[in-house]
């Protein structure tokens, strides 16, 4: 299964101020998201995990060492939210790493 990766306006506005690199950097980390957004464990595969974040579950992806992003698989449309991206510091601030 394909799933369409989507961006809020929140993760747009984020990654609209990225440089270059860094855009190209999310960009194909968040393209991988298409073929395989669940975690899986002991893989190595990107360092997706599911965890709470402001009371609400959510699936966590770390690009690089210097941006997540926060979001939500919604089989039934087979789609993948992008509800935000962050620089890891802050996400780490909000979900207690």
């Amino acid at each position: 299964m394909t799933y369409n990766v989507l961006l809020s306006e929140e993760a747009q506005e984020y990654y609209q101020q990225l440089d270059d690199k860094s855009q190209r950097i999310v960009k194909d980390n968040l393209t991988k998201l298409k073929d395989e957004p669940h975690p899986k464990p002991g893989s190595g595969a990107g360092d997706r995990e599911k965890i709470p974040v402001d009371g609400e579950t959510v699936y966590r992806l770390h690009i690089g060492r210097t941006h997540t992003a926060l979001y939500d698989i919604l089989e039934a449309e087979e789609q993948v939210r992008v509800i935000e991206l962050l620089p890891i510091d802050e996400a780490h601030d909000r979900y207690g790493f």
